[in-house]
């Protein structure tokens, strides 16, 4: 997976491919997806999410630039292997997932079973960020949303880079990196997410 799919595209980064080597994809699909875990292909993970294709999780790895002294906000736990690749090489990663069911079943996979000690889970909205950990050196989005959220931006460090696909029926990724001069966004490639939502959870949960 890692040599045909991701090095032959393109991606260099050998922390980045080194993870990609260590996580196993195989631990965070469904059963009824696990032949076919290993294609480039996104797959469904229930509750209408899905977990993204290798080589886009590579690039966007990459195109992070993730270092280890990184502390990381991830909105988008989903089945947690984006969290899992990053949390190879950064010092901590702090990740948001607003589906109940997915944020559970991802903490047990991520914690109880894989025993990651520098992952953080939490149910919210990615539209608010995390604002009692910011800021991030770095932020990551695996859902579209229409527009950058402001928070994310806000919450994110100086000389950091923010890493999303932003647009609704067209989707672009993008790279925004914010320095003392102000904020600066670069398109890359088309891409297809699924929405990111932003609904107001229940007192309860």
């Amino acid at each position: 997976m890692v040599e045909r799919q991701i090095k032959a595209r393109g991606v260099k980064n050998e922390a980045v491919l080194n993870a990609m080597l260590k996580v196993d994809r195989r631990r965070f699909v469904t059963e009824s997806q696990l032949a076919c875990a290993y294609y480039d292909e996104p797959q469904p993970i229930g509750e209408g999410q899905t977990i993204s294709q290798p080589y886009i999780v590579a690039l966007m790895t990459e195109l992070l630039d993730p270092r280890p002294t990184d502390r990381v906000l991830e909105v988008g736990t989903g089945s947690g292997y984006q969290a899992a690749v990053l949390a190879e090489i950064v010092r901590h990663v702090y990740t948001l997932e607003i589906i109940p069911a997915l944020k559970k079943k991802a903490e047990r996979l991520l914690l109880d079973e894989l025993g990651y000690k520098n992952i953080t889970v939490r149910l919210g909205n990615g539209y608010e960020g995390w604002q009692e950990e910011a800021p991030f050196d770095k932020v990551i989005v695996t859902a579209a949303p229409e527009q950058v959220p402001d928070a994310l931006v806000e919450q994110l460090a100086i000389g950091g880079r923010l890493v999303l696909p932003v647009g609704l029926y067209y989707q672009v990724l993008y790279v925004i990196k914010k320095d003392k001069a102000g904020v600066h966004r670069e398109e890359n490639i088309p891409v297809r997410f699924v929405p990111m939502t932003g609904e107001k959870l229940s007192e309860d949960l």
